[in-house]
């Protein structure tokens, strides 16, 4: 028992003591503290994009109170969101899918939580590639089942059917794909998405395709969502989305899963007996968000991709760090393996480093299953990036072996 339980008597059931607390809401904790004692903090913590929510979008939640659409919804959602989730993959990606496939979740972390423990228990081992974004295991600690890790560093962090197949056994019940990936920013192509599928298929094993960045691909690299595979590779399949990053909606807390109808029965289920419905004033806004034009979408990832273009030439200058160049969304992993030695053993002890001698905050690698590595999110100002970069050289430069 710890010195808390001992203490107080509460003691946390097994399944929630297993689990660790999220690394990136650590960062953003940091962050606040070091802002509290004054200091000019260069945040390079969140996954959360600088820009405000579009107008429309905004106007959209605004009509839907005045009309008052305030009210419980069913819990996967109303029809007209169901409708306009389906409608938005039939134009971008020409598939057909039933609106009542489509359930309504608080953001897309919920929609992954659902499916995980709708689908795993004891004795069931669900494949996460490396890095993973810092919940995926999390959840499935808590559903009670193994995380089994595939470790993508000698293919520079592109997951691939080999590697799946490799790591399959006969309590494989689940696969958790994430792409473009956080924290690396890979995109998996669309033609081995293809094969990794065709690999859990002819095994009978689901997978859930954590598609949060869909659109933040940067050309020559292809969108892709597994709402384009073929029906028969889509029998197993669960696509958790989010309105989050796309259309700067985090805290709208509104994302949705596509998965089969019997899967999204259950997943109704458990939403019944936990959040209940998704607030309808986000779900409005979300029915603007995919039924408007997308011009936003296009300004807010040029603007991505000029600030990821400046950010990896200029971490490329930096001692002691490396860095491939990601292909979506909004980070960098740069490996700080030059500048690990002497009383820095590890990632985590590098970014205290940054925090404490350059107040500047970027998240572990190690909370991504990858030590050695630290994620930067470019979700910030050039302002901020030049200076975070300048602050990072500093201390890069006094640790490069």
């Amino acid at each position: 028992m710890t010195e808390t339980a001992t203490q107080t008597g509460f003691r946390a059931a097994p399944n929630v003591a297993r689990m660790q607390p999220s690394s990136t809401l650590a960062a953003m904790q940091a962050a606040i503290a070091l802002r509290a004692e004054g200091h000019d903090v260069v945040d390079f913590g969140p996954g959360e994009p600088d820009f405000d929510t579009p107008e429309h979008i905004k106007e959209a939640a605004a009509a839907a109170m005045r009309s008052g659409q305030t009210k419980y919804t069913p819990t996967g959602g109303t029809r007209r969101l169901q409708e306009a989730v389906a409608g938005y993959y039939e134009r971008e990606f020409g598939a057909r899918i039933d609106p009542r496939q489509v359930m309504a979740t608080a953001g897309g972390k919920q929609a992954v939580f659902n499916a995980v423990v709708t689908l795993c228990g004891p004795g069931d081992e669900v494949l996460i590639p490396k890095p993973y974004w810092v919940t995926f295991p999390e959840i499935v600690t808590f559903a009670g089942a193994t995380p089994v890790y595939i470790d993508t560093e000698e293919t520079g962090f592109q997951l691939t059917a080999e590697q799946v197949a490799r790591a399959v056994t006969p309590r494989t019940r689940l696969i958790i794909v994430n792409s473009p990936s956080n924290p690396s920013g890979r995109v998996i192509p669309p033609r081995e998405f293809e094969a990794v599928m065709r690999v859990v298929a002819e095994r009978g094993i689901y997978t859930v395709s954590d598609e949060c960045y869909l659109k933040f691909v940067y050309e020559p690299a292809e969108v892709f969502s597994a709402a384009k595979l073929e029906p028969e590779l889509r029998e197993r399949l669960c696509i958790a989305g989010s309105f989050s990053k796309t259309y700067a909606m985090t805290g709208w807390r509104i994302g949705y899963s596509v998965a089969p109808a019997a899967w999204t029965r259950e997943m109704n289920k458990v939403q019944s007996h936990s959040t209940s419905n998704p607030s309808s004033i986000s779900q409005a806004a979300a029915v603007a968000a995919f039924e408007s034009p997308q011009d936003c979408v296009a300004e807010m990832l040029a603007e991505y991709r000029k600030r990821r273009d400046w950010l990896i030439a200029a971490l490329r200058t930096v001692p002691g760090l490396s860095c491939a160049e990601p292909e979506g969304a909004f980070y960098a992993f740069p490996s700080v393996r030059g500048c690990l030695g002497g009383d820095i053993k590890t990632s985590a002890d590098f970014a205290d480093k940054l925090l404490r001698e350059a107040h500047t905050v970027v998240t572990d690698g190690a909370g991504f299953g990858v030590d050695g590595y630290i994620r930067i999110s470019y979700a910030t100002s050039m302002e901020r990036l030049e200076e975070g970069l300048t602050r990072i050289r500093r201390v890069a430069g006094k640790y490069a072996g």
